[in-house]
């Protein structure tokens, strides 16, 4: 069986599959998945650089790759980079200490690119599902809706919001300015917050309506969501104690209790957020930005549904996303 490696670096995190099939469209294999919170977007949304310490960490987490590759002797390589890469000007820094350390270089995917490898590997798990799907994967720097049928992508939109760039551009500033607070979205807690909440669910919704006018969001009648923020969320809404992939995977949560634990994730204390047995060190802070993303999205889309006669009667949670994806792409 021929082994792949397929490396997805966004504005949070660096992650790497290893993986192989045994015959042409069968399942996955997947022998390894690793993920690292690098944070390789600090800052950018406002620089427009990568900071030197962001790209430290992310070549570091880069070195650990390496090691894990050369241990299973993969081979094929594809490093993908997406929305932090596409929007930094000294990403040619970037780019020679990944392939001093990999071999390869990055690609900077486009949007659509990126868009149309989430849905390959999201819905991978999901052929079944007959009915139009809508797959949302919420990054750090961008979320990309992807509307598609029977394992065929129908049009998709990349926009640039995202967990990280949501909370340094519309957040942050007024949690760090508090003379009291905790980095909750709660009002009661974090005086000043309430107008950047404002600020920021009207950019959110913007983009959503630009996302609703290139793909019609009522055309789907099932929700998937893929990625760390729409998996961490949904560990809370099953009630969780730890991280249990298979358990999030396939998970199908109505949007009630899924708006109930994005509530929960923007109005708890960083603190209480840290300590969670599933939450990944390194999102703590920016995971309630990232859950108003998701909940905005979530009330958009039973709207539209709703307004069509029908109800988004659930939420499927999948494990499967881009990562898949890009392993997939290098398959047969």
């Amino acid at each position: 069986m021929a082994l792949v490696a397929g490396i997805d670096c966004g504005t949070n995190s660096i992650r790497l599959i290893i993986a192989g099939r045994e015959a042409s469209a069968g399942p996955l294999n997947v022998l390894t998945r690793q993920m690292r919170i690098v944070r390789l977007g600090e800052g950018i949304d406002k620089t427009g650089q990568f900071a030197p310490a962001a790209l430290e960490r992310c070549f570091a987490a880069a070195e650990e790759y390496a090691q894990i590759i050369a241990k299973y002797g993969v081979d094929r390589i594809r490093f993908v980079a997406t929305s932090a890469s596409r929007d930094a000007g000294n990403r040619d820094e970037f780019f020679s200490g990944i392939k001093e350390r990999l071999g390869i270089t990055p690609e900077v995917i486009s949007g659509e690119e990126e868009a149309t490898l989430s849905f390959l590997g999201a819905t991978s798990s999901f052929r079944d599902e007959d009915e139009p799907l809508l797959v949302v994967d919420i990054g750090g720097g961008s979320t990309e809706f992807v509307l598609g049928q029977r394992g065929q992508v129908i049009d998709a939109i990349s926009t640039n919001m995202g967990s990280v760039r949501i909370f340094e551009r519309y957040l942050a500033p007024v949690i760090a300015g508090a003379n009291s607070g905790d980095g909750s979205l709660d009002s009661r807690q974090t005086p000043g917050i309430a107008k950047s909440l404002i600020k920021a669910s009207l950019a959110i919704d913007e983009l959503i309506e630009e996302a609703d006018k290139k793909l019609g969001l009522d055309r789907a009648r099932t929700l998937i969501g893929v990625a760390g923020t729409v998996t961490t969320i949904t560990a809370h809404a099953l009630g969780l104690n730890e991280y249990e992939p298979e358990k999030i995977h396939g998970s199908r949560i109505s949007p009630a209790q899924m708006l109930r634990s994005c509530n929960w994730m923007m109005n708890q204390p960083v603190s209480a957020r840290a300590v969670l047995g599933y939450m990944p060190t390194g999102r703590a802070d920016v995971i309630g930005a990232g859950a108003l993303v998701w909940s905005r999205i979530i009330e958009r889309i039973n709207g539209e549904i709703e307004a069509d006669g029908s109800g988004l009667k659930e939420i499927l949670t999948s494990e499967t996303d881009i990562l898949d994806g890009i392993a997939l792409s290098l398959l047969p």
